[in-house]
């Protein structure tokens, strides 16, 4: 007597925004094609940012014309806008939004809010990048040999100028400012654009845009303080993009057993 074999339970890797029910088959074709366009645009972005980091003096030419030579000084070092609104004020309102994210994510996880399998999956994925977002750019920060501007013997500080990848002269210590640390208290919000995924792809780019922005303008305004080079602020935007996009697309097709 033979007995009824089981089903196997196979691994499925599909696209769950790609495959839910409210998808259509228009939408699950731009949705491929997004990701594809943003897997080549963060390529062509890290490769463009690495030539004009070590092929150019982009960030000392900036530097130069934010410093006062006669003086001595970055004038706007110590100003309101940038030392106390942007630098504490912003910072502090921006984390605790973060934090609200992530409590109301966990609430969710224990006790479950009433929040669509969409609007679930689209904050799970803000939740992680408002982790990992400062997260990794802190850790990035500590093993990084550059020095802040105002460190510079070029800017009245002590340390001589070190591009990416060169080896630190004898006796000098690590600077640890690069990639730009402050702007990644507002680079996390990018995520935010997934809200409108995958459904509202152009509202999802409008957002994107609007919010990188922002976070680029939270780091310029550090480099008028002499705090960072224009190029620790892009490698700040480029490793908040590829977070967003690496969590996305990992929650998106994170494997499930299927008959």
């Amino acid at each position: 007597m033979h007995r009824d074999r089981q089903p196997q339970r196979q691994w499925s890797y599909a696209s769950r925004l790609a495959t839910h029910s409210t998808t259509t088959s228009v939408q699950r074709e731009r949705w491929a094609r997004a990701n594809a366009a943003v897997a080549l645009l963060l390529l062509l972005a890290a490769l463009s940012l690495m030539a004009i980091t070590l092929w150019t003096d982009v960030d000392l030419w900036l530097a130069d014309r934010t410093f006062n030579a006669g003086a001595g000084i970055f004038p706007l070092r110590d100003a309101w806008i940038t030392a106390t609104f942007n630098h504490v004020i912003l910072k502090r309102a921006l984390t605790a939004l973060a934090l609200l994210i992530l409590i109301a994510v966990s609430w969710d996880l224990c006790s479950p809010l009433p929040w669509s399998w969409l609007r679930r999956f689209q904050l799970r994925i803000v939740a992680f990048s408002a982790l990992l977002v400062p997260t990794t750019i802190s850790l990035l920060k500590q093993v990084s040999n550059s020095h802040c501007p105002w460190d510079l013997q070029r800017y009245g500080g002590s340390e001589p100028y070190i591009k990416l990848f060169e080896l630190m002269p004898p006796g000098v210590s690590a600077g640890h400012c690069m990639p730009a640390g402050h702007a990644s208290s507002a680079l996390w919000m990018i995520s935010l654009s997934v809200l409108f995924i995958p459904h509202r792809l152009l509202h999802a780019s409008i957002v994107l845009m609007l919010l990188l922005v922002l976070g680029v303008g939270v780091g310029w305004l550090q480099q008028l303080r002499g705090a960072h080079f224009l190029t620790h602020t892009l490698w700040s935007a480029w490793i908040a993009l590829f977070i967003v996009f690496l969590v996305t697309t990992c929650l998106d097709r994170w494997p499930r057993r299927q008959l």
